[in-house]
């Protein structure tokens, strides 16, 4: 017996592929909501712990600005207190200077050299005084410029024949003269001794003082 399907088969397997399409369609639309919706939350989750970090950085930059400020503020304290210390080390040097520079002038002034005034200034001195002839004032130059180990430098500011001898025509006139001098502190001393000399005498001198 034969068979005959009248019923309009072109037309149902054309709706069963539309509905295999359309529900393909939906299929593919629901996966890529899907990957969309995953690909959303990791984005979140980096962004999240993106901004973790940079809370973190932040916290340890403003940390460390703090710490710098206070090791700023160390150095400053540091350096004002070794400013002090300095200045107290340089009183504690220079308070017996006088003394050396007295002992150092009655040690190099050569007789028929007197000294009248001696005025000092910080390491500068100056030098007045009544000498028999020049060559006692030049002896008294040398004297300070290559035997002593306080002063340095000597320098003739002026020589002349006394006013006193001068008026009376006296043949053993007397000049008056002026000398300014360098005052060498220890640490000076200590940096340049010259050849010949002990260069620890104003070290121990300071010291023992």
């Amino acid at each position: 017996m034969i068979l005959i399907n009248l019923l309009p088969h072109r037309e149902e397997r054309r709706r069963r592929r539309k509905q295999a399409f359309y529900a393909g369609m939906v299929m593919a639309g629901i996966v890529g909501l899907l990957l969309a919706g995953i690909g959303y939350l990791a984005l979140m989750e980096m962004m999240r712990a993106q901004q973790s970090r940079n809370e973190f950085l932040q916290t340890e930059i403003k940390r460390l600005e703090v710490q710098i400020k206070d090791i700023a503020s160390l150095k400053s304290e540091i350096e004002a207190l070794k400013a002090r210390q300095k200045v107290v080390e340089d009183f504690q040097i220079d308070r017996n200077m006088p003394v050396h520079l007295l002992n150092e002038l009655a040690a190099r002034t050569p007789e028929g050299v007197y000294l009248t005034t001696v005025r000092q200034e910080g390491q500068s001195v100056a030098v007045s005084g009544i000498a028999q002839t020049n060559e006692r004032v030049s002896e008294f130059l040398r004297n300070t410029a290559y035997n002593s180990a306080w002063l340095e430098r000597p320098e003739l500011v002026e020589i002349k024949a006394s006013a006193q001898a001068a008026n009376v025509r006296d043949p053993k006139r007397t000049f008056d003269f002026a000398v300014r001098l360098t005052l060498k502190r220890p640490q000076d001393q200590e940096a340049a001794p010259r050849p010949g000399e002990a260069a620890s005498v104003p070290a121990r001198a300071a010291s023992a003082s």
